[in-house]
């Protein structure tokens, strides 16, 4: 997708131009190429999830699930009702560690389905589990009434033995799974995709089958689903493996597989490392806000999508789960404002590679929670998903910048509405930005310099109005600006053009109000903040 040869030569100009002025002011001008689309997401890109942890689950002497898992979640809060609504359709993933050791209670059993206990000779340290059709059929009648999206992981060890070291073998029985998809289908719930197992590919996560057998058991699978959605108007996808990215392990899979069979290649990003000294690690901020730590993972987004392209072009690419630190998160770190940092970027890089959705490891439950799992309230992360979620579209477009690399910058097509929205992460400690936007001929936005002002003095000599409605209507621009409370990096209330994000006294999801501005004066992105910046009248033929 190349850009054409007048934005070339302005961006050759472009480059040469001084950018900074004094030491805590930058200028810099972002080109956006609007003629073509050089990726594309889905619609509900943005993606949670729900694990199946019991509260016995503990990682340094933490123990951050409580009663945060598919078996005893609170479906009956209205909180946590409301906050799924608010996307009006979320996407779930249903599935972790534990899900290739859950018994579905339906059919003849072979073994008696229990819940989940501590014991040293079980993966993860549990038992094999339970999942009764009762708690399925709550599971279901919440997930209808708020909107939700399911993809239900697969238990893809059931009939399989142990080998030596954690390899599996065997064939895997697809029994147990086949009766659980004919009830799921009989009482008429909505499952939008299935998943074949969790960390088991490449050398696996405590335990691992071979993609050879892996290969064999999708066929059977895929089968299983045209069989018992013979009658249905529609067939759910089929998602494998969840797990680490091994590129010959991959490549082999969708070899072995065929086409048609597998629709989408899921895998497992935590590049923000395991956690220490009880899961408060001091080197944790540091990584998120190091720019060169941030843009190591861009290979792997590149390197999956293209193992697709080359082996699979039938599948697409998903992130299945995404934490940032693994072992239940950073305490302190992965529910705070900075942990948005890592989050809002790792949406922007994924997408740039043809990731078509994006899953939060999770909903609720660990630190890394969206939402409080005591009490629903949501944390910054679960913010910064929605305004992804409502202003992100599907198209996404080239940017080019003379920044200095802390100010990290992604284009989408706007969502549901004519021009595009910018997001910009600034990860600098002391530099304000001033950006202008260019679409390779002429300029839109004129960055300039200013005197260093305050957050809220800039709000103020520079808002054309608040509220609903402009005065000149199309010539507005609207911007969400991100930030933490009392400039605490690790507060837990973010702040939206200076005002707190919390539940309204109702118990309701609050508005996400932009402030705007006239549609040509610069944008200021303070530091250590991030900003949405909706441009209506950006002429991009690619968001046609």
């Amino acid at each position: 997708m190349g850009f054409n040869v007048c934005f070339l030569v302005f961006l050759i100009r472009l480059l040469l131009l001084p950018v900074t002025f004094g030491s805590n002011m930058e200028q810099t001008t972002i080109v956006i190429d609007g003629e073509h689309r050089i990726a594309e997401i889905d619609e509900n890109f943005v993606c949670a999830t729900l694990d199946w942890w019991p509260p016995e689950k503990c990682n340094y002497d933490q123990c951050p699930w409580g009663y945060a898992s598919l078996i005893n979640l609170n479906l009956s809060s209205p909180l946590l009702a409301k906050a799924i609504q608010a996307f009006k359709t979320l996407r779930i993933r249903l599935g972790g560690s534990l899900q290739d050791q859950v018994i579905y209670d339906v059919g003849d059993l072979k073994t008696p389905c229990s819940p989940f206990k501590k014991t040293d000779d079980g993966l993860f340290g549990f038992s094999k589990g339970c999942l009764y059709m009762d708690r399925w059929n709550e599971l279901n009648r919440f997930f209808n009434s708020t909107g939700a999206i399911v993809t239900f992981g697969l238990n893809a060890l059931y009939g399989r033995d142990k080998l030596s070291g954690n390899s599996w073998g065997g064939d895997w029985d697809h029994i147990n799974t086949q009766d659980f998809m004919n009830y799921t289908v009989s009482m008429g719930y909505a499952i939008d995709s299935w998943e074949f197992g969790n960390e088991l590919s490449g050398s696996g996560i405590d335990a691992s089958v071979s993609v050879e057998l892996y290969g064999k058991d999708l066929i059977v699978l895929k089968d299983v689903i045209k069989n018992v959605y013979k009658n249905s108007q529609t067939k759910p996808l089929l998602l494998a493996p969840g797990g680490f990215y091994d590129e010959k392990w991959y490549s082999e899979l969708l070899r072995l597989s065929g086409p048609g069979v597998l629709d989408v290649m899921t895998h497992h990003i935590y590049n923000l490392g395991p956690v220490n000294l009880a899961g408060n690690d001091p080197q944790l901020e540091n990584r998120i806000l190091d720019p060169k730590y941030l843009s190591g993972i861009s290979g792997k987004f590149k390197n999956v999508d293209q193992t697709i392209q080359e082996h699979g072009p039938w599948a697409a690419a998903w992130v299945g789960e995404a934490g940032g630190a693994s072992n239940s998160g950073g305490r302190q770190v992965s529910e705070t404002f900075i942990n948005s940092f890592w989050y809002l970027d790792q949406l922007g890089m994924s997408s740039m590679h043809n990731t078509k959705v994006y899953c939060r490891q999770a909903l609720v439950g660990g630190f890394y929670g969206l939402l409080e799992k005591e009490t629903f309230v949501p944390n910054p992360d679960y913010y910064s998903a929605l305004l992804w979620h409502r202003l992100m579209g599907k198209g996404v477009l080239g940017v080019q910048t003379n920044a200095s690399e802390y100010l990290r910058t992604y284009v989408h097509c706007s969502k549901g509405t004519a021009g595009i929205t910018i997001l910009l992460i600034n990860l600098s400690k002391q530099t304000t930005f001033t950006v202008g936007v260019s679409n390779g001929v002429k300029v839109i936005l004129q960055a300039e310099p200013m005197k260093r002002k305050s957050f809220l003095e800039t709000i103020k000599s520079k808002v054309s109005w608040v509220g609903n409605k402009a005065s000149d209507g199309y010539l507005n621009r609207e911007e969400y600006h991100l930030s933490p409370k009392d400039g605490n990096l690790r507060s837990k209330i973010m702040l939206l053009n200076g005002i707190p994000l919390e539940p309204t006294i109702t118990g309701d999801i609050p508005k996400l109000e932009p402030i705007r501005h006239g549609v040509k004066s610069p944008v200021y992105i303070n530091p250590l903040s991030i900003s949405f910046i909706v441009l209506p009248t950006f002429d991009a033929p690619a968001c046609s």
